[in-house]
């Protein structure tokens, strides 16, 4: 199994607006997630330390602005934390290896997927295609990667 952590170089790597959501627990504005609208087949991985976390097969349009998600492909590399802050009461979610903040969990998802949306910021994750996950270590995951119709 790959080693996956947080690096010096990796948070050096990040865009300005990648470092304040990861970094600094910041929300990148509803609508505007470079992920949003991705239909295509794959998995989303930490941007800070590549720990896989959600497949595209468990992506859904939730409405909400934002990436949703019904569950991680990989649980134990999502940590869920409460977040007290701005006068709400909520789950935080972030990497458990790169210790990125990614967004928060809900639990107003599709109940006959389990009932959890993950709202994620698009800024705290990178896409691997499906076409790409086996040469770039992914290949593991391959079989909860489907065409998303």
């Amino acid at each position: 199994m790959p080693e996956y952590s947080k690096s010096a170089e990796a948070i050096a790597s990040l865009s300005p607006e990648q470092f304040r959501v990861t970094q600094q627990n910041g929300t990148e504005r509803p609508g505007t997630g470079a992920y949003l609208d991705n239909k295509s087949p794959g998995i989303y991985v930490d941007v800070v330390s590549g720990e896989p976390l959600f497949a595209s097969a468990d992506k859904y349009e939730s409405g909400c602005g934002w990436p949703s998600f019904t569950k991680p492909i990989e649980p134990a590399n999502v940590a869920e934390l409460r977040d007290v802050t701005h006068g709400m009461v909520r789950t935080e979610v972030r990497s458990r290896f790169g210790d990125s903040h990614l967004g928060h969990v809900f639990p107003d998802g599709p109940r006959d997927r389990g009932g959890l949306r993950y709202c994620i910021n698009s800024a705290s994750l990178r896409f691997v295609p499906r076409d790409e996950m086996e040469a770039k270590g992914y290949g593991a995951y391959l079989d909860q990667v489907e065409d998303i119709r």
